[in-house]
């Protein structure tokens, strides 16, 4: 690993560290987020030719700090946007506040920040934009796009939620005891909805987005390190590692998508799904059940599976019909038909498949008529199949899976 890759390693671990302790001492999102920044590129220029500080993380807080300070000091005729820290410390408290590298505590308070950038009073995307920005790391211009958007527009809506996050009076601080549960699921949420979008783009000329992946398992084992007794938390690093295993057989030479079914098994991630298999092993044996775990489940079921004939289809079908018992949603039902196809025919899939056309939360879905036209297919009914593929091409906005779903139903054509 070359200088500059660890220093760009290293601050990205430690950027949302040093955010969250300036928020800790003077809020204004802005201010301390453009502090950092100005420290971070200071340590990308210096630290590969002077060398890492002996602790990199007090050298960034103290440098950014001192940004904070010089701005407010030096910015009078732009008090408006520093009123509320203005309110709070005045200049000269600020000086004498600053931290001091050996002063620093070595509290880590990403959990914190992760809380703030999934407050309830935003919505999920803006939730997902700023996870990606303040405690992800990533720019604005690569947030902007991994979600196919201009960055002006990206920037807006960064900026619109931390405003909305300072109009909600939201403090830097963990929620109270009674409503940690809740915002804990809505972090995990949108952990698990960034990991989906990179896992499978939503559109775009590309069937994965591995910044975005990588990122995900990056924060949810920085979550999982805080709070290593939540099952949940545990089981959706798993998840995440078992499906991301998956991911260079995803793919042929051509960017052309390959099913699960047809991938070539030797090409997952061993370490990775040997980590996962045991992570979900540990935490279903101690911990409660929850729908990430299950998940996890499921997916090591597919990974331990050394070809696509010996897979378990039982046991992934008693673990879906488990998971619809306590956490029912479209996308469950989803699967559960592909299971239940796989165990009692493909009448019994589609049976079960037709209870969501009346379901408006997949209305004009493409998946729903891409599964139709799977367990259609497996039924023999080819003419309804390739109607069904065809339909579902239509309505994707990814060309991977719109080509695979066309040559799909060109192959039934042609057959």
């Amino acid at each position: 690993m070359t200088s500059e890759s660890r220093v760009e390693g290293l601050l990205r671990e430690l950027a949302p560290q040093a955010l969250a302790a300036l928020l800790r001492r003077y809020s204004q999102f802005d201010a301390c987020e453009d502090a950092v920044q100005e420290a971070l590129l200071a340590a990308a220029m210096q630290w590969p030719t002077e060398g890492i500080p002996d602790n990199p993380r007090g050298w960034l807080i103290t440098v950014a700090a001192r940004r904070l300070t010089d701005e407010i000091r030096g910015d009078t005729a732009r008090r408006r946007r520093e009123a509320t820290v203005a309110a709070l410390l005045t200049p000269e408290a600020l000086v004498t506040a600053a931290p001091d590298v050996d002063q620093e505590p070595e509290e880590d308070d990403t959990l914190t920040l992760l809380f703030l950038c999934c407050h309830p009073s935003l919505t999920a995307p803006s939730q997902i934009a700023l996870t990606l920005r303040a405690v992800g790391g990533l720019t604005t211009a690569q947030i902007a796009s991994a979600f196919l958007v201009p960055e002006s527009t990206m920037a807006q809506r960064i900026s619109r939620a931390k405003a909305t996050i300072k109009t909600a009076g939201a403090r830097f601080s963990l929620p109270p005891e009674n409503e940690r549960a809740e915002r804990l699921r809505v972090v995990l949420h949108v952990l698990y909805l960034v990991f989906n979008e990179g896992y499978t783009a939503t559109s775009g000329p590309d069937l994965q987005r591995a910044e975005l992946t990588s990122e995900a398992i990056r924060l949810v084992r920085d979550l999982q390190r805080l709070l290593p007794d939540d099952g949940e938390v545990t089981g959706l690093l798993a998840l995440m590692l078992l499906t991301d295993a998956r991911r260079a057989a995803r793919t042929r030479s051509d960017g052309r998508l390959v099913p699960l079914a047809e991938q070539d098994r030797t090409r997952w991630d061993a370490a990775a799904i040997a980590e996962g298999v045991a992570l979900i092993t540990d935490t279903l044996s101690r911990a409660r059940l929850g729908p990430y775990q299950l998940q996890a489940a499921i997916a090591a079921v597919h990974d331990e599976a050394t070809r696509a004939e010996d897979t378990d289809w039982r046991q992934i079908l008693a673990l879906y019909e488990l998971l619809a018992s306590t956490s029912p949603n479209p996308m469950v039902t989803l699967n559960r038909a592909v299971a239940l196809a796989m165990v009692r025919g493909p009448a019994a899939g589609l049976h079960l498949l037709g209870t969501l056309d009346a379901d408006e939360r997949m209305a004009g879905h493409h998946r729903l008529d891409a599964v139709r036209a799977h367990l259609q297919e497996m039924a023999g009914d080819l003419d309804a199949a390739r109607s069904s593929y065809r339909s579902a091409a239509r309505r994707t906005t990814s060309t991977p899976e719109r080509r695979y779903l066309d040559d799909r139903a060109n192959r039934l054509a042609s057959d």
